[in-house]
């Protein structure tokens, strides 16, 4: 299976996510002028090889009606993003935001976005890394999203990084996105209107449910951008996977620390190979369905993979039931203990087997509903897709309409944008 692995052991901006995706093209001239040839208005990028701590590596360069982006300006598009609404206006910048500089909203970016020669499917992807900044600095800023408005300067810097990172992940198509825990940096960051913690708030907020952590180096190594390009394209955080690696980039950052500030993406093939699993059985003769319902809720927070009962003829004629809890190896003693606590077994069969299973990712589908996470499942040549039931479940209640109907306005809808 094709595998991109982004070591973000120094963090991740957009700049730096896209020189090290850029290293892994073979033609980095090529992309550059394409990505300048896409004409986002007032913008150019460029590409150098620089070291940093002994390492060659690429550093990517964007200019703003050439002017370069400054630490200051840079849209990582989160505490340097100018937010307001119309009771109050908060400068979450680095400097002071002139009041004579335009600001740009999601609606406005929308339509930047959707003027570029570029896929639908690429349009998309930048939409929803957009998407997730405009959520966090709604949730931070306690504003609306669409009364968030970014800088200009910062904007167009910040559809610079996001456009590079999502045209090169098209290119690179990898089906497989793995993101090492992510290092957050530690201390503060000072703005215009204050101190804040680092991570940012914008970038905390991004990056609920990824693990991240800080560590003795002072600064801010995530960004806001960089956080969402991450939360969109990976498809699991975690450990490196045993690959064979066919290209590797190296993605320089502005600053220097004593450690190389940089991002490491890694292309290469992991195999399709299964994992471990413990299925545990007993039989039941003589406890309710009850409580065998309350068992199967308790095996399940607790991690278990499938839980089911078969109804058995037991010793003596007894009619009972075989209740079986598949889960990982690692769960195994806990399940153990729920089985005796919650029924009335002596004893618990164990059986090891080996699984098989097709690689998913969550994906999430703008629609006339609002947002629908769609399953994605691939591998062994096959991908199937399909919608999470809760999702579904929830519209069919509201529009007073069954599954089916809610799935097919979907796809109809999908097909519209795909024409369009």
């Amino acid at each position: 299976m094709k595998t991109l692995y982004l070591d973000c052991g120094m963090g991740a901006a957009g700049d730096m996510l896209t020189a090290a995706l850029l290293e892994l093209l073979p033609d980095k001239e090529e992309f550059l002028r394409e990505l300048n040839g896409l004409e986002i208005p007032g913008v150019t990028v460029s590409g150098e090889k620089i070291a940093k701590c002994g390492i060659q590596g690429m550093q990517v360069t964007v200019k703003v009606n050439g002017t370069e982006e400054s630490e200051d300006m840079h849209v990582h598009a989160h505490e340097h993003d100018h937010i307001h609404d119309d009771s109050h206006e908060q400068d979450h910048v680095h400097h002071h935001v002139h009041s004579h500089h335009h600001h740009s909203g999601m609606h406005e970016i929308g339509h930047i976005v959707q003027d570029l020669p570029l896929s639908e499917k690429v349009k998309a992807d930048i939409l929803a890394v957009y998407s997730l900044i405009a959520e966090a600095e709604s949730h931070v800023h306690g504003v609306p999203v669409k009364e968030i408005h970014f800088h200009e300067v910062g904007t167009m810097d910040a559809i610079a990084d996001i456009t590079a990172v999502c045209l090169l992940m098209d290119k690179l198509a990898p089906e497989k996105v793995i993101v090492s825990p992510v290092h957050v940096g530690s201390g503060h960051v000072r703005c215009a209107h204050g101190i804040l913690p680092v991570p940012a708030p914008a970038t905390a907020y991004i990056l609920r449910d990824v693990p991240i952590y800080g560590g003795s180096i002072r600064g801010e190594l995530c960004t806001p951008t960089g956080a969402a390009l991450l939360k969109h394209f990976a498809s699991e955080f975690g450990n490196m996977p045993v690959m064979k690696t066919d290209a590797i980039g190296y993605g320089m950052g502005k600053k220097d620390f004593d450690t190389v500030n940089c991002v490491r993406a890694l292309l290469g093939e992991t195999e399709e190979t299964g994992d471990t699993i413990v299925e545990l059985q007993c039989n039941l003769d003589d406890i309710t369905s009850e409580a065998i319902g309350f068992a199967q809720e308790q095996f399940f927070e607790a991690g278990a993979l499938e839980v089911y009962t078969v109804p058995v003829q037991m010793k003596k004629s007894r009619p009972g039931v075989l209740l079986t809890v598949m889960c990982r190896e690692e769960d195994k003693d806990i399940m153990l203990k729920l089985f005796f606590r919650n029924t009335t077994t002596l004893g618990v069969r164990e059986n090891v087997s080996r699984r098989y299973k097709l690689s998913r990712t969550i994906r999430k589908v703008d629609t006339e509903f609002g947002e629908v996470r769609k399953k994605v499942a691939s591998g062994y040549g096959v991908t199937r897709e399909k919608y999470e039931y809760e999702d579904i479940a929830r519209i069919a209640k509201e529009q007073e309409m069954n599954l089916e109907e809610v799935a097919r306005r979907i796809d109809m809808q999908a097909g519209r944008k795909a024409e369009d």
